[in-house]
């Protein structure tokens, strides 16, 4: 009977040993029979017969894992070599061109807030930021129009108060009993006036050369009030005045430029007029006593303030100077080198600066 896994013998004649038959057998694997060699099974060979093979240590055995749950019936544990990158695609295309397309899944969150509001909720807060944006660069135009009205209004505030500080302000505030002139005399000396006669408040009718009264014409003539001071010495008298217009800021800001493109200020037919008080030291202060004067143009109040002065003793002068020119440096002039320019220009400059103060901080000064 023959061995297991030998199917058949053959049997052939060797022709060189006398034609006798020789039998020679080969083994051929049965179809049935698995494989027929494999390094852990011993070697089958009729003619001879190889060691078994060492036994194999037993493996350690491997943790267990739960199975995974298999999608289709035929799959493998291992991964899907079609789904590869370099897998090919059919035949005749080009590696990986068959590579499964892989779609990310939207982030949470993804597009919620639209899907809730629909186009009707977007174009509704849309409209809600554009409406807050017009208010937002609207409300921010409209403050500096606020700032810029408040500005506005707080200057002409002052001017309009400025323009009633002839009835509102005791006199002896705009034109005090005693004023202080600290380097105020020629070459910085100082000088101090005293008040010696007020006039009453009146029209400014007689109270300027007709020349000077025309060129004043276009502010009006509200109000005038006029003091006559002297110096400590009495050797000079000066009256200086507060004419209060009935113009606007910009027709005040029209007449000092017109004075001074035109020189009004310095014409010698363009000055105004002394106030001569009997009983006192300035009651020979006429039209030909004038030695040097001032006069000024307000911008910010509708003020006009002048001063003229002269000498106490009432000798004419034949060549009255502004002040300027006598106060300049190298004036040769009597009025000039008598300082009469200097006590002009000096006390209605004090008396602006007192007018100023009064006009901004009214509440401030005494009642």
């Amino acid at each position: 009977m023959p061995e297991p896994g030998i199917r058949d013998t053959e049997t052939e004649t060797d022709a060189a040993e006398g034609g006798g038959p020789r039998a020679r057998s080969r083994t051929v694997p049965a179809a049935d029979d698995g494989p027929a060699w494999s390094p852990a099974a011993p070697l089958r060979h009729p003619e001879f017969a190889a060691p078994p093979a060492p036994p194999t240590p037993p493996a350690t055995p491997a943790p267990q894992v739960p199975p995974r749950p298999a999608t289709a019936p035929d799959r493998t544990d291992g991964p899907d070599p079609a789904l590869s990158w370099s897998a090919p695609m059919t035949p005749g295309g080009a590696p990986g061109a068959t590579r499964p397309v892989v779609n990310f899944a939207r982030p949470e969150g993804y597009r919620d807030t639209p899907r809730l509001l629909g186009r009707r909720g977007r174009l509704a807060a849309a409209a809600v930021c554009a409406v807050l944006g017009m208010g937002l660069i609207g409300g921010a135009v409209t403050g500096s129009w606020l700032v810029g009205d408040s500005a506005d209004a707080t200057e002409r505030s002052a001017y309009v108060s400025a323009g009633d500080l002839w009835h509102s302000v005791p006199v002896d505030q705009l034109f005090p009993l005693t004023v202080d002139g600290q380097g105020a005399g020629p070459g910085g000396a100082d000088r101090t006036w005293t008040r010696i006669a007020v006039a009453p408040d009146s029209g400014c009718a007689g109270a300027f050369d007709p020349l000077l009264l025309k060129s004043l014409a276009p502010v009006g003539c509200r109000r005038l009030l006029r003091a006559t001071y002297t110096d400590a010495t009495q050797s000079y008298v000066t009256t200086v005045g507060l004419l209060f217009t009935t113009a606007d800021a910009a027709a005040m800001r029209a007449l000092d430029t017109r004075f001074t493109k035109e020189g009004l200020a310095g014409r010698a037919d363009l000055m105004p007029r002394p106030y001569a008080a009997k009983d006192t030291v300035a009651a020979a202060f006429g039209d030909k006593q004038r030695a040097a004067w001032t006069v000024s143009v307000l911008t910010d109040a509708p003020v006009v303030v002048y001063a003229v002065s002269g000498w106490a003793d009432g000798r004419v002068v034949d060549a009255p100077q502004p002040a300027p020119a006598a106060t300049a440096t190298g004036a040769t002039t009597a009025p000039a080198q008598a300082g009469l320019g200097n006590e002009a220009q000096g006390l209605a400059d004090r008396i602006e600066r007192g007018l100023r103060k009064t006009a901004v901080t009214p509440s401030e000064q005494p009642s």
